[in-house]
């Protein structure tokens, strides 16, 4: 698949994956599915849901270090700046030549563009927090997320991811 094959692929999860609203409750029933999805796979996760404030939720799961924790933060930033998937800023960022530092202004202390952090997008409002989760690789940390979104959301069809 091209870079913007899958850039739009990605882009075609995000338009689907909208909430009607999104508070404190849902932000915990959605960390709890991902967290029970995680658990049934014995993936070695640190999960966190945040707005630009304040953290929703958060698990780390058994085999999960410190630096899945620190992870999730740096592609939870990317997603909170840029509303999109990390995932997604990092295509887009590669099929420009591009890097993320500092090319992008995005300092890799702080943001890191790789799979595994999803913004949560409320229906006429916009972006209003992210999911993250590390601990797996890229494209599977993003996968598990946009998986249990559309679960919650009750999306039947979803855009596979690249």
């Amino acid at each position: 698949m091209t870079d913007a094959a899958s850039i739009q692929a990605l882009q075609q999860q995000e338009d689907v994956l909208i909430f009607p609203g999104f508070d404190e409750a849902t932000a915990h029933d959605v960390g709890t599915a991902l967290r029970a999805t995680a658990s049934a796979n014995k993936s070695p996760v640190v999960i966190e849901i945040r707005t630009a404030s304040r953290r929703l939720f958060f698990t780390a799961l058994p085999g999960s270090s410190p630096d899945n924790e620190d992870w999730a933060r740096r592609k939870g930033n990317v997603s909170l700046r840029c509303h999109a998937s990390s995932m997604r800023v990092g295509l887009m960022l590669q099929s420009k030549g591009r890097s993320p530092w500092p090319d992008a202004a995005l300092d890799t202390k702080d943001y890191a563009v790789h799979g595994g952090a999803v913004p949560v997008r409320v229906e006429g409002t916009g972006v209003v927090a992210v999911i993250a989760v590390s601990g797996l690789p890229s494209r599977e940390d993003h996968d598990l997320i946009v998986r249990v979104m559309a679960d919650y959301l009750g999306v039947q069809v979803i855009t596979p991811t690249p």
